[in-house]
């Protein structure tokens, strides 16, 4: 296999993005200063670099998509700094290593009003001549120790000028050069680094001196990693507005991925033929399916749904599970652009639960008749598979009745990464330990043309895919989800549907699925259609084409009572669970409650007979027939 040779640049905030490059087997790592690495770049010596922004007028490079070094706010190693107010400077000294800064730092002052004369000069000089009326940008590590009278951070007068984030750098890549794979393997180097933020802090004060806790505050609150939607913005504000003032060029922003993707050749399909063959139970292909999404009415989609879970599920009853979803931490270095949820480490907000909050919460559930702990949370990095298997004993110890249904793909991925274990060797660890099931969390969409722009640093759709069926063959069971809602297309909703379908051929460990829109309060994405009848649409199409899939879950915590029951009509032959709790969906302004008297009474008042039941489906003592 044919390494890719990088260069990269050697500052702190590049060490998140290159320290999991250390031994790579596909890529072959060059560290140096931001102007060396795009000469390297330009000269055809690397494949790819980690350069300022600005290298994108030297050449047609593509973007690696997902990755970047930004800030949204003060970003503290980008200034201007001088004696005497900027109002009144005359001249100012850019710092020679990126032209990226020196076109921000025109943009800000002139967007103050102030033209001076701009120098060229190296860092440690042109801060000795920034006297009087004079100023000096510097940038990267030096700026750590800047003191003067009048410091501007060029990251925060940014986002006060735009109300955008300001991307700094990029991996770059000459044309054709960096296969998906490549992509892959440096999505996870960036998702070890974020990991192991605060071990870089350490090294890096080891090495050059300072304060380690300085420098993690800068890893993990200054810096921003992620590079979707809402960077982007900000990358396009950056150069158009540069473009505008004669600072650079005009630039058609262009990633590692942007290719014409070939064209299926679809055939004409019947509608009426594909809802029939979907009520019936017969398989209906990727063109059935997608014109089904986009063209089939409502009406339409709900009889044949319907007529589908009588067949699967004839009587009148509709299940339903007592359980709590508890969070066990907030604390996140995916950094989702859908998620209102996550806090970086160091966060003011950031906790994890302690095990005096824990046992509160599960003696609740137990007296509640919950038999279930929903246990979720986010990418932690400083806790390993012990943290977990210590846990789940505990657990297990103390409620030896209830079922742990824990850790989306996305966790043991992010904890087999961190343990430095085998995926099979994670998974035997935490079965051993009490995990019992497997949450579907962490799917959105199954498709990486969406996954790349609304989770950038989250797992591909064969990762994701491949812990759910080392789950399935190690005997453990499953749910399956979809967000939708976030600017996807139906062939993306549909090519979702198919691989969960493709995979449960294969093992049969998926017991049911849920579907519901993406919930846009408090966070930065923008919101698709996440209207009931999309909601309904979507889920009706889910039942016709999971054939396999037995159990199809109404989402009531997203839509309400009165759309979940519309789904008992329509496909749905379970009401999901009493939430006890819930944090993720309510942090996006979602705050739908029932308990199990409740839940009872929606299922009488749609026409049904409730029961409970357990992870597996399986029916209670004394559930109703």
């Amino acid at each position: 296999m044919r390494k890719i040779r990088a260069a990269a640049v050697s500052f702190l905030n590049a060490w998140p993005l290159t320290a999991g490059l250390e031994g790579s087997e596909r890529v072959e790592l060059v560290l140096a200063e931001p102007s060396r690495c795009a000469a390297m770049l330009e000269a055809g010596e690397v494949d790819l670099a980690l350069v300022s922004v600005a290298a994108l007028t030297k050449g047609e490079y593509e973007i690696v998509p997902g990755i970047a070094i930004g800030a949204d706010g003060p970003v503290q190693t980008v200034v201007l700094a001088g004696e005497q107010s900027p109002a009144i400077w005359d001249e100012v000294f850019l710092d020679t290593a990126s032209r990226t800064s020196h076109v921000l730092a025109k943009l800000v002052l002139d967007g103050m009003g102030v033209h001076p004369k701009f120098t060229p000069a190296p860092a440690l000089e042109g801060l000795a001549r920034a006297k009087g009326t004079k100023g000096a940008l510097v940038i990267g590590d030096r700026a750590f120790d800047v003191r003067a009278s009048h410091v501007l951070d060029l990251g925060r007068e940014w986002t006060h000028l735009t109300g955008l984030p300001m991307i700094f750098a990029l991996w770059m890549a000459r044309p054709g050069t960096v296969s998906p794979a490549d992509v892959q393997e440096l999505t996870r180097a960036a998702q070890h680094g974020l990991g192991i933020r605060t071990e870089l802090a350490r090294k890096f004060a080891a090495q050059k001196g300072g304060d380690p806790e300085k420098y993690r505050r800068y890893l993990t609150r200054r810096i921003r990693y992620g590079f979707g939607p809402y960077e982007l913005q900000g990358l396009e504000a950056f150069l158009e507005r540069a473009a505008a003032k004669g600072f650079l060029p005009k630039i058609q922003v262009r990633f590692v991925d942007d290719r014409a993707p070939a064209v299926r050749p679809r055939r004409a399909v019947s509608l009426d033929t594909a809802l029939q063959k979907g009520a019936d139970g017969e398989r209906l292909d990727a063109d059935e399916a997608e014109r089904l999404d986009a063209e089939a009415s409502l009406l339409d989609l709900g009889v044949a749904a319907d007529l589908r879970r009588r067949a699967l599920h004839p009587g009148r009853r509709v299940t339903y599970i007592v359980s709590r979803n508890v969070n066990y931490t907030n604390v996140c270095t995916t950094a989702c652009h859908f998620c209102a949820f996550y806090r970086p480490r160091g966060h003011a907000e950031a906790y994890v639960l302690s095990r005096e909050e824990l046992a509160r919460k599960i003696d609740e559930t137990v007296a509640l008749g919950g038999i279930e702990l929903l246990l979720q949370g986010g990418l932690h990095p400083d806790l390993g598979v012990e943290w977990y298997e210590d846990l789940f004993r505990w657990v297990k110890a103390k409620w030896p009745v209830i079922n742990l249904h824990a850790l989306s793909p996305e966790e043991i991925w992010h904890i087999a990464r961190t343990s430095d274990l085998s995926l099979d060797a994670t998974i035997d660890r935490l079965v051993a330990a009490g995990l019992d099931s497997i949450p579907g969390g962490g799917a959105e969409i199954l498709d990486d043309e969406v996954r790349r722009r609304i989770a950038p640093l989250k797992s591909s759709t064969d990762e994701w895919l491949t812990v759910m069926e080392a789950a399935h063959r190690k005997g453990l069971r499953s749910t399956a989800t979809m967000m939708f809602g976030v600017g996807e297309e139906p062939r993306h909703r549909v090519n979702h549907l198919l691989r969960l379908r493709d995979l449960q051929d294969r093992t049969g460990g998926f017991t049911a699925f849920t579907c519901w829109p993406f919930q846009p309060a408090n966070t930065r994405l923008a919101p698709g259609d996440g209207s009931a009848q999309a909601y309904l649409r979507t889920n009706a199409v889910s039942r016709l084409v999971l054939d396999n899939v037995p159990n199809l879950q109404a989402s009531w915590v997203t839509m309400g009572g009165g759309v979940a029951q519309a789904a008992l009509h329509m496909g749905c032959n379970d009401f999901g669970q009493v939430m006890i709790e819930e944090n993720v969906v309510s942090a996006a302004g979602t705050t739908f409650r029932m308990d199990s008297e409740e839940v009872e009474r929606h299922i009488r008042d749609a026409g049904f007979e409730p029961a409970r039941r357990n992870m597996k489906y399986e029916l209670l003592e004394g559930a109703r027939a």
